[in-house]
């Protein structure tokens, strides 16, 4: 099984990311304006490239269905409880911070050097958290990811 293949002939999967969010137009106005995502199909859900990655935005709400039938979806409750956080590895930090800072992104903090990375976080229009690095420990800083 092909799970990488370059020209997406052979690509017999890909992982995407879900969120569940409020109100999907300001939460696609996010990912499109600030950072930059294309939107790849508008709708509920919508759908969205971000780099590497693929997002899909849709609402919760409604009844749990019946391949997970005590699941309830619904956006984060509790911002300081945290479960899950999407990872953006960057080429220069402080150019992404100013950037989306620009954009309207609200970090919690300028980047800050830790042992093997400058990072910093924001937080969506839902309060998911997003993590901003830049790796220390390789030639460039995406050599680990290629």
């Amino acid at each position: 099984m092909t799970v990488d293949a370059k020209d997406g002939k052979d690509l017999t999967f890909l992982v995407t990311v879900t969120i569940i969010v409020a109100d999907i137009a300001r939460s696609v106005a996010f990912y499109r304006d600030v950072l930059g995502a294309t939107v790849l199909r508008e709708g509920e859900p919508t759908f969205l490239r971000f780099g590497n990655t693929w997002i899909i935005i849709n609402v919760g709400g409604g009844p749990p269905t019946d391949d997970k039938p005590e699941v309830l979806v619904t956006p984060p409750k509790d911002l300081n409880t945290l479960s899950s956080f999407m990872n953006v590895r960057v080429n220069n930090i402080a150019d992404c911070y100013e950037v989306w800072r620009s954009r309207g992104a609200h970090f919690i903090t300028e980047p800050k050097k830790h042992a093997t990375e400058y990072r910093c976080y924001m937080r969506d229009p839902d309060g998911y958290l997003i993590e901003v690095g830049q790796t220390t420990i390789t030639a460039t800083p995406l050599e680990l990811y290629r």
